[in-house]
């Protein structure tokens, strides 16, 4: 019903889509996902790249994901 994909190169993750069914929306699970993947990141010292623009809008929007951001 949600979901959101990644590769994982190195020490760098590309998130290349988010997607949440229509009957979730408004619910604020896609940020939540994005919130997950931050945090793992975070646990396993690593970096994103988001590619998908939804998640590249939330964790920009969102300044405690700052730290993982590939080229900050």
């Amino acid at each position: 019903m949600a979901f959101l994909s990644y590769t994982a190169k190195n020490e760098v993750l590309t998130i290349d889509h988010t997607e949440v069914s229509p009957q979730l929306e408004g619910q604020g699970i896609g940020q939540k996902l994005v919130a997950q993947i931050v945090e793992y990141a975070r646990s396993e010292n690593k970096k994103i790249d988001p590619q998908c623009p939804f998640a590249n809008s939330v964790i920009e929007k969102t300044p405690e994901f700052q730290d993982v951001l590939e080229n900050k």
